[in-house]
C-alpha cells in the first residue's frame, strides 16, 4: 500500500515542505551474512498475537519454532531470540528466500531484516541545581529503590561509581540476573549480554556503557578528574538508584539484541529504561525501539532515548515516538580552557582536556596545514602532512573530512608539530569540545578559525602559543545547544514536537573502564566525552528521581513534568543559543533545558494512558495491523474515534497550517498535582503569523488529581512566507508556571 506523507527537508539554509510517496523502507544496515551456499541473515518476525496466554515460556518458544524452516542434523539453531514481553515474535537466521516464504504463512504479520543501530556518543548535577543533603535530591531520596535499566556496550563492575555504599538491597520485585562472578552488588544488581556470539559477562570494552550508566545512576566518588581537570565529586543523577546493564552493542547495536534486552528488562522489573542509541527516522510499527518502548510504558516503565548526533540539519532525529522522551544535547557552564594567543596579541576562547604543565609560553611559528591547497592537508588527514613543514610549529587544522578530531592531532604530532589549533567548519559554528588530545591543542569555533587564517595571511612570520587555564566555571551563555544535537521536526509525526527536551551532553565527565592517561593503574578512572548519548542518561536519572518522589506518576506524567518546567533562558537570563551563537529554535530545544527541581513540583501535568495512543496511531493512517503491532492487541481503526496528531494530550502543540486552510482547534486535559485549591490564568506568546485564542480564560481546581480541559484555536494569517514560527502558552497560578511550547509549520 502506498502512503502519502508530508515531509520537511533542509533547503538553502531553510526548510520547505514537499510531498513524498513511501513505497518501502530501506533498512539502515543489514546484519552481516554467513558464508555458504545459502547465506543466512538475522530477520525480525512479528506474529499475530494468539488468543489466550501461554502457560510457560517454553510453550511460547515452541510455538515460535513451529514457523521456522526444518533444519538438518548438525545445523546450528535458527532461533536467535524469542520475545515474550515487548512484542509477539522472534529473531531468526533465515535466507532471503526463506524470509519471503515465511511472510506467506498464516499468523505472520511482518518479516524484515534486522537493522543495526549506532551509539549516540562531575559538574552537571551541580549545574542543574542538585546538591547533597538539599532540595530535590533529598526530597527524592537520591532515587533510592528505583531501578534503571541501561542498554549499551556493557559495564565495568569494579569501578567506584558502582560501589553500593549506602545502598539498600534491590526491591523484592527484581527478577534480573547478574553474570559477573562476584561483580554485582546492591548498586549494580543486574548484568547480562545479548550480543550474538558473546559468552560470559557484559564487560565494557568500549567505555560507552560504563560512562552512560554512571551518568544515570553512579554513586558518589570523591576526587574524580581527567588529567587533573574538572576535579570534584562525581555522581550520577540518581546516585542511590539501582542499575542493571543489558549489553546490546558489540560491532554495532543489533535490532534483535535491543528487542531481546528490552523484553528481559521489562520482565526483570526495571522502572526506567535508558537507550543512548538509535537508527534514524522510521515508521513506528517498524521501529523496534518504539515497539519495545510502547510495551514498557504499558507496564509503567519510563523510556528515555537520545535524539541522535546528526545535527544541526532539520529532520535528523532518532527515537521520535511520542511515548519516548527524546533528548537533545546542550553544554554546561564548565569549560576546560585552552586559549590560543597570536603574535598580534589577540586571544580567543578554546578548549582541550589535555592541559600540559610544561608547554612553553613563548610564541612559536604558526602555520596553516592547508596552505599547499590540498584538502587532505587542510583536514590534517593521516599521511597528509609528511611533505608539510610543521616541525616545532603550531599547526592550524580544519575540522571535517571524516577524520576524528584526535586523529588530526596525531598526524600533527607524527610529523613533529608542537601543537594544534583545530578550527570548526561553518556547520559546527561556535560548538567546541574538550577532547583528550595527544599533543598540546585547542578546539576553536569557525569564526575564530577564520580570524586566525586572516592573521596568518597578514604577516610573513605568524606566531602563536596556547595558554592552558584548566577548569573554568560560570559561563553565562550556558546552556547552549551543541551543533551535533539532532533537530526536529519529527518526520514520522509532524503533530508531535521533537526533541522533547535538552540536557547536558558536551564534555561530560563520568566513569571509564581504563585510565585515559595511560599513566596509572588506579581503578578510579574517568573520561570526558560528548554526544546525545550523554544527555540521555542525565534525563534517565532525573526520571528515576521523579519516580522515587512520585511513585504513582505514569511515564507520561513524568515526561510532562520534565517538559512543562523546562528552562527557556541561559544562566545570563537571555535566550538559549545554538552553534551559530543566535537564538536556538524550537526544533533544537524542544520544550527547553531540563530543570530537575522544578520538575518535582510542576503544578499541572498532561497525562496520557497507553490506550490513548490508539486513536492517534490510527490518525497517522496506519493500518489496523500496523497499529496492532505497536499496541500488542487487535485494533479496528474504523471503530475508533480517530484524532489528528496534534490532538494527542501532549505537553506541546505542533500544528500544520495550510495557506488556504481554516482555523484549527485542539483540546488539552490537565491534571492538578499541586495544591488542592488553585486557579490558573493563561498568557500566550503568539507565534508570528498565527492568531491564537484560548478557552476558558481561567481553570479552577478544588482537589488534587482533579482534571480540567481547555481548548486552543489556531488560525493562519495571510501573506506568511516563514517555514515555521514558535510561541508559548503559559498557565500561571500563585505558585506555578506551566509552559506548553507551540510550533506552527506553514504548508
Amino acid at each position: 500500500m502506498k502512503r502519502r506523507s508530508t515531509k520537511l527537508v533542509p533547503e538553502m539554509g531553510a526548510i520547505c515542505l514537499v510531498t513524498l510517496v513511501f513505497m518501502f523502507i530501506v533498512p539502515l544496515a543489514v546484519a552481516s551474512k554467513e558464508n555458504g551456499e545459502n547465506s543466512l541473515s538475522t530477520y525480525i518476525v512479528h506474529l499475530k498475537k494468539p488468543k489466550g496466554v501461554f502457560a510457560q515460556a517454553v510453550d511460547l518458544d515452541g510455538w515460535y519454532r513451529s514457523f521456522l524452516p526444518v533444519t538438518i542434523p548438525g545445523q546450528r539453531t535458527r532461533m536467535v531470540f524469542s520475545y515474550r514481553n515487548v512484542v509477539t515474535g522472534f529473531a531468526a537466521k533465515l535466507t532471503a528466500e526463506e524470509a519471503e516464504a515465511m511472510k506467506r504463512k498464516e499468523g505472520i504479520k511482518s518479516v524484515w531484516p534486522e537493522k543495526v543501530y549506532s551509539l549516540h556518543t562531575t559538574h552537571s548535577p551541580d549545574f542543574m541545581g542538585l546538591q547533597q543533603n538539599l532540595g530535590f535530591w533529598n526530597q527524592s531520596n537520591y532515587g533510592r529503590g528505583v531501578i534503571i535499566g541501561v542498554l549499551d556496550t556493557g559495564i565495568t563492575p569494579g569501578h567506584p561509581s558502582f560501589s553500593d555504599e549506602g545502598m539498600p538491597p534491590p526491591p523484592a520485585k527484581w527478577k534480573g540476573k547478574c553474570v559477573f562472578e562476584g561483580g554485582c552488588n546492591n548498586k549494580l544488581i543486574g548484568a547480562r549480554s545479548f550480543v550474538e556470539g558473546e559468552v560470559g559477562p557484559p564487560a565494557d570494552e568500549e567505555g560507552h556503557g560504563t560512562h552512560t550508566a554512571s551518568t544515570a545512576g553512579g554513586n558518589f566518588v570523591k576526587g574524580a578528574n581527567v588529567f587533573g581537570n574538572a576535579n570534584g565529586t562525581a555522581s550520577g543523577m540518581a546516585p542511590l538508584a539501582h542499575l542493571a546493564m543489558y549489553k546490546v552493542c558489540g560491532a554495532g547495536c543489533s535490532e534483535s539484541a535491543i528487542l531481546a534486552a528490552m523484553d528481559a528488562a521489562v520482565e526483570d522489573g526495571v522502572d526506567v529504561l535508558s537507550l543512548s542509541l538509535g537508527g534514524g527516522s522510521i515508521p513506528f510499527y517498524m521501529d523496534s525501539i518504539a515497539l519495545g518502548a510502547f510495551t514498557a510504558i504499558q507496564k509503567g516503565v519510563f523510556v528515555s532515548c537520545s535524539a541522535g548526533n546528526e545535527g544541526p540539519s532539520y529532520g535528523t532525529l532518532s527515537n521520535e515516538a511520542p511515548w519516548i522522551l527524546t533528548v537533545g544535547a546542550s553544554t554546561t557552564d564548565r569549560s576546560i580552557a585552552a586559549v590560543p594567543k597570536l603574535g598580534n596579541g589577540l586571544t580567543f576562547d578554546g578548549e582541550s582536556l589535555y592541559q600540559p604543565n610544561d608547554f612553553p609560553s613563548m610564541l612559536l611559528p604558526l602555520v596553516y596545514s592547508g596552505a599547499n591547497g590540498k584538502a587532505a592537508s587542510a583536514f590534517c588527514a593521516p599521511g597528509s602532512l609528511k611533505d608539510v613543514d610543521v616541525k616545532g610549529k603550531v599547526v592550524l587544522c580544519e575540522r571535517g573530512g571524516d577524520i576524528g578530531r584526535i586523529d588530526k592531532g596525531q598526524e600533527v604530532k607524527d610529523n613533529g608539530g608542537a601543537a594544534m589549533i583545530l578550527m570548526n567548519d561553518k556547520l559546527n559554528g561556535f560548538s567546541t569540545i574538550a577532547d583528550p588530545h595527544v599533543l598540546p591543542a585547542t578546539h576553536v569555533g569557525y569564526e575564530t578559525g577564520l580570524s586566525i587564517q586572516k592573521y596568518i595571511n597578514s604577516t610573513m612570520n605568524p606566531t602563536a602559543t596556547i595558554i592552558f587555564k584548566g577548569t573554568v566555571l560560570g559561563k553565562q551563555t550556558a546552556p547552549e545547544v551543541t551543533s551535533f544535537s539532532s533537530r526536529g521536526p519529527s518526520l514520522q509525526s509532524f503533530g508531535i514536537l521533537k526533541p522533547d527536551i535538552i540536557g547536558p551532553g558536551v564534555s561530560i565527565l563520568a566513569a571509564w573502564p581504563v585510565s585515559v592517561e595511560n599513566k596509572t593503574n588506579t581503578n578510579s578512572t574517568f573520561n570526558m566525552i560528548s554526544g546525545t548519548s550523554m544527555s540521555c542518561p542525565h534525563l534517565s536519572g532525573i526520571a528515576a528521581l521523579l519516580k522515587s518522589s512520585h511513585p504513582d506518576w505514569s511515564p507520561a506524567a513524568i515526561k510532562s513534568a520534565i517538559m512543562t518546567t523546562a528552562s527557556l533562558v541561559n544562566l545570563g537570563g537571555n535566550t538559549i543559543v545554538d552553534e551559530t551563537n543566535t537564538t536556538a529554535d524550537i526544533f533544537a530545544t524542544g520544550a527547553g533545558h531540563v530543570n530537575p527541581s522544578k520538575a518535582n513540583d510542576p503544578g499541572l501535568i498532561y497525562d496520557i494512558q497507553p490506550d490513548d495512543y490508539i486513536p492517534y496511531l490510527c490518525g497517522l493512517n496506519y493500518t489496523d495491523e500496523e497499529v496492532g503491532t505497536i499496541v500488542q492487541q487487535t485494533v479496528n481503526c474504523s471503530s475508533e474515534s480517530i484524532i489528528a496528531e496534534a490532538e494527542l494530550n501532549y505537553p506541546s502543540f505542533s500544528i500544520l497550517l495550510a495557506e488556504s486552510g481554516g482555523s484549527q482547534t485542539y483540546t488539552r486535559t490537565v491534571t492538578n498535582v499541586g495544591p488542592a485549591s488553585s486557579s490558573y490564568t493563561y498568557e500566550v506568546f503568539v507565534p508570528t503569523g498565527v492568531d491564537v485564542s484560548v478557552k476558558p480564560e481561567e481553570i479552577v481546581f478544588t482537589e488534587v488529581n482533579q482534571k480540567q480541559t481547555y481548548s486552543v484555536t489556531f488560525s493562519r494569517q495571510k501573506n506568511i512566507s516563514l517555514p515555521f514560527s514558535q510561541g508559548l502558552l503559559k498557565w500561571v497560578s500563585a505558585q506555578h508556571d506551566v509552559n506548553t511550547p507551540i510550533v506552527a509549520i506553514f504548508e
